[in-house]
């Protein structure tokens, strides 16, 4: 894996917006839920998730990133991570996925697995038109609805970032789930965030190997 971007690009004036703090909150949600003793955060970004978890919690938090001035915890590549089988209870990787080849895409699924004891919890871009409704009312509160659709999928452009996102064309979310699944994963939730349906979340729980149990 490639670096794509320098420091300057996590600027809070240019890459911090209200939808990004929406996807913060449901990936530190996400996370804290499957109470953890220890997480592995592949990609550092702008540290918003690392200093809440490490603040806030009792989980023993670590960072994994390519780029060395983001002053990650361990200086790695996602495609091969030079650490143990089941180092960390949970792997999480936001945004980060699409800055890969679709080719590499298996394989760095299977490297996450590989370290993962339990979890791996991933974010990738989704496009496509979205609809969405939330109605206040008085003694019922909150009624939130969305849809989204891709009726005509466009072909994906490389923009120096992206290689590919869900939903153009070639990258359907059924697509997605059958990679996640043939690569030793059970899903166990994907939804895209209310706020934030730019962003599609993935609860993927590893997969118990039968015969290296009784062995």
């Amino acid at each position: 894996m490639s670096r794509q971007v320098d420091k300057e690009h996590y600027d809070f004036s240019k890459y911090c917006n209200t939808s990004r703090f929406i996807s913060y909150w449901h990936q530190l949600d996400e996370i804290i839920k499957l109470n953890p003793q220890s997480v592995l955060e592949v990609g550092v970004g702008d540290k918003v998730v690392a200093s809440y978890l490490k603040n806030n919690t009792d989980i023993v938090y670590t960072s994994l990133d390519i780029a060395e001035d983001l002053k990650p915890d361990i200086v790695g590549d996602i495609e091969k991570m030079d650490l143990a089988d089941n180092s960390f209870d949970i792997i999480c990787a936001f945004e980060v996925l699409e800055h890969l080849q679709f080719d590499d895409f298996d394989k760095t699924l299977r490297e996450l697995s590989r370290v993962s004891k339990n979890y791996v919890v991933l974010s990738l871009p989704h496009w496509g038109r979205h609809f969405s409704i939330e109605i206040r009312l008085p003694f019922l509160g909150k009624i939130k609805w969305q849809y989204k659709f891709n009726f005509l999928p466009i072909k994906h452009k490389f923009n120096g970032q992206h290689y590919w996102e869900i939903g153009k064309a070639g990258y359907s979310i059924n697509k997605i789930r059958s990679k996640i699944q043939e690569a030793g994963l059970n899903i166990e939730k994907d939804y895209v965030s209310f706020g934030s349906p730019y962003h599609h979340f993935f609860i993927l729980k590893k997969k118990i190997n039968v015969w290296n149990k009784w062995i």
